[in-house]
């Protein structure tokens, strides 16, 4: 029997490689894979060719080891049925769905302690959007919304829809998100937001000051998010930012470039810049927070959330090439594109 594994071989290249399906070591498993998400942002980064290729993938996870150069295997959201078990390992682990981050291949081999159990109340359409869900997570645990704040999003796709979905959970006065693609404003106001703006709308920053008022000398958001992917919109966001507001930046741009006026406004209004990333818990919160209590959480709003619904395609995992060229070329018809196995 054999496995199936992507591989990025070049700028917008993927191709499938055939390769002999290993037996489980002592203390591993082997995986199934049921589905895997694709990243519209870090793994579109590395399709399109513009992350850095001498960044290491993720150090804190054995899976993604290695650097950005091609070829390479990644991805970080699989969902399977474990089908295998090596000597040592317990043998309940038997038949359990568990979630990895592992990149897109049919089977893998995995310790038990780099698997996540499914909790029985989840299916596998819900656990495959953990590591979007783990990222809307930690940016409030990284932005600390407070009541009665004003809210800005910059960016909907499904990290920015699910950050959306977590605050409007919050007693907000105002939660304000934009976007260029309708389906994606809909769906943000769907899921809570007070109004969802067209940031290239030529009045998009005059509406967007309407929604934010405030008092002081700069009155603006409280907090904003800039989750898009884009560089120029974290100049709209440090723009939207009031007196003393904070601008958590979410969205990786690899090699890209970030503009930024940082003139007189920025100056005087003591505006803090704060950078976020999944892959840590802020040094401040370790004392009470670690990644299992994270974890908890994460599972938690999955199933508050059902993120399922936010699966906008499906393609077998021999049509990943097609799956990439949309998510690439048309972002404005996907939310949420998985690999079927």
């Amino acid at each position: 029997m054999d496995q199936q594994s992507l591989y990025f071989t070049a700028a917008r290249q993927v191709a499938l490689k055939t390769e002999p399906l290993p037996s489980p070591a002592f203390g591993q498993v082997l995986v199934q894979t049921i589905f895997s998400a694709i990243s519209p942002g870090t793994e579109m980064l590395i399709y399109q060719g513009l992350a850095p290729a001498d960044l290491a993938r993720d150090e804190t996870i054995s899976a993604l080891a290695g650097d950005f150069s091609f070829p390479l295997k990644y991805g970080y959201a699989a969902v399977g049925q474990v089908m295998e078990l090596g000597r040592g390992v317990a043998p309940g682990w038997e038949g359990r769905l568990v979630f990895a981050f592992h990149p897109h291949e049919s089977h893998f081999l995995a310790t038990p302690d780099e698997l996540l159990l499914l909790p029985g109340d989840l299916t596998p359409d819900d656990a495959v959007f953990f590591p979007n869900m783990e990222t809307a997570v930690t940016f409030l645990l990284d932005g600390q919304p407070l009541m009665g704040e004003q809210v800005a999003v910059f960016g909907q796709g499904i990290v920015g829809l699910l950050l959306t979905a977590l605050l409007s959970r919050w007693p907000l006065s105002s939660l304000v998100t934009l976007d260029l693609y309708p389906q994606r404003r809909l769906l943000s106001e769907e899921l809570g937001a007070h109004v969802s703006l067209d940031p290239g709308a030529p009045d998009a920053m005059a509406r967007l000051a309407a929604c934010l008022q405030g008092a002081g000398p700069y009155p603006g958001a409280d907090l904003s998010y800039e989750v898009s992917g884009n560089p120029a919109a974290l100049d709209q966001a440090i723009a939207a930012a009031g007196f003393s507001g904070r601008v958590v930046i979410g969205s990786w741009y690899g090699r890209k470039r970030s503009d930024l006026n940082l003139g007189g406004r920025f100056h005087r209004s003591r505006v803090r810049l704060v950078s976020s990333q999944v892959s840590s818990i802020a040094p401040e919160l370790t004392g009470r927070w670690n990644k299992t209590r994270r974890y908890q959480v994460t599972w938690g709003m999955l199933a508050q959330v059902k993120p399922a619904r936010f699966i906008t395609h499906r393609f077998p995992l021999a049509q990943a090439a097609q799956a990439y060229e949309l998510v690439d070329q048309h972002p404005e018809d996907v939310i949420q594109a998985i690999l079927t196995y």
